[in-house]
């Protein structure tokens, strides 16, 4: 149990309330997300008119001249958007309230400026199927899912991997692009590491994607991962996810790859020489701990013979490595 430290009752009650609190209100945000901006009645030259607006300049398009279904139209559409506004402003105080007790009990936390990315992205839907959070930021996500702090793990770095693993072509979509600019619009891409995107206080967003899921991406999308072999490793087993907060004490979720093959890929980029030196040591400490940690306490991940039958060439001798170094303990009881 060296690797980890349980987490107390009240920590556990607090996580579940954080995630039910977030679910009501995220449901709310993705209901206001799917709804017209505005629609307005409007008179041009003595006709009455439905427009449909698109922004805050008051840009939009007719939808046909005024009628009693487009009227009925209107008032289904007002009826919904106050409901889903009453239904998140109702939820946002509670979910608040529970973030900042998770932040005062010391439970993992990420980076403040990673929290609008991530709320962004989970209610645009693109957190279910779209997008994985694939780099140190991960690790607090899978401290949750051990119900427990995974000890000594490296900390968070001032920037935020995402892999694009859509299955479906989004060919006419940008949606990376979309997302980051709705979050900040200082975002540019890096002319010179175009799969990276960096704003205006050099927050940067790197994008990373398997050869099996690149053509998903619409062309015109930014910014531009170049397809790694390595990463097809991060599409398997069950992905983690969980709710959790930021250092400024708002709420995140987190969708992240299966914790035994995250841990896993981080062993072989230790090796890899192409690898910056002082990342491979990183990489090194958190596959080991990551698995320690597996092995400890997230029975529903097992580490056994049947897993190991599943591993590729290149990772099977890394496991082997980690079973044969980890002290042959009994796990907790549960």
């Amino acid at each position: 149990m060296d690797a980890i430290t349980l987490f107390s009752d009240e920590q556990l009650r607090t996580l579940v309330n954080l995630r039910q609190r977030y679910e009501v209100w995220i449901a709310a945000e993705r209901a206001l997300a799917g709804l017209p901006y505005d629609l307005r009645r409007k008179e041009v030259k003595g006709h009455a008119y439905l427009y449909q607006i698109f922004d805050r300049g008051g840009n939009g398009k007719s939808l046909g001249p005024w009628s009693d279904e487009l009227a009925a139209r209107l008032k289904t559409y007002r009826a919904a958007k106050a409901d889903a506004q009453a239904r998140r402003d109702a939820s946002r105080g509670p979910l608040d309230e529970t973030a900042r007790l998770a932040r005062a009990l010391r439970l993992p936390m990420i980076a403040s400026e990673a929290g609008p990315i991530l709320r962004e992205a989970d209610r645009r839907g693109l957190l279910d199927g779209a997008l994985l959070v694939v780099g140190t930021n991960a690790v607090a996500a899978y401290s949750i899912a051990a119900n427990a702090l995974i000890r000594d793990l490296p900390d968070e770095t001032a920037d935020f991997d995402l892999a694009w693993i859509e299955t479906e072509a989004r060919h006419d979509e940008q949606v990376l692009w979309q997302l980051l600019k709705a979050v900040d619009s200082t975002f540019t891409v890096n002319t010179e590491r175009t799969f990276q995107a960096r704003n205006a206080k050099a927050y940067e967003v790197e994008v990373l994607v398997a050869p099996s899921r690149a053509d998903t991406m619409a062309r015109t999308d930014r910014p531009r991962p170049v397809p790694l072999p390595e990463q097809e490793w991060l599409l398997a087993g069950t992905p983690v996810d969980q709710v959790l907060t930021c250092r400024d004490g708002s709420p995140a979720r987190i969708v992240a790859p299966d914790p035994r093959w995250f841990a896993l890929q981080k062993l072989w980029m230790s090796e890899q020489s192409k690898r910056n030196g002082l990342k491979r040591g990183k990489d090194l400490k958190q596959g080991m701990l990551l698995l320690d940690a597996v092995a400890l306490a997230m029975p529903h991940y097992p580490l056994d013979e049947a897993f190991e039958r599943t591993l590729p060439g290149e990772l099977a001798p890394h496991f082997l490595r980690w079973a044969e170094q980890r002290p042959k303990a009994a796990p907790p009881s549960w």
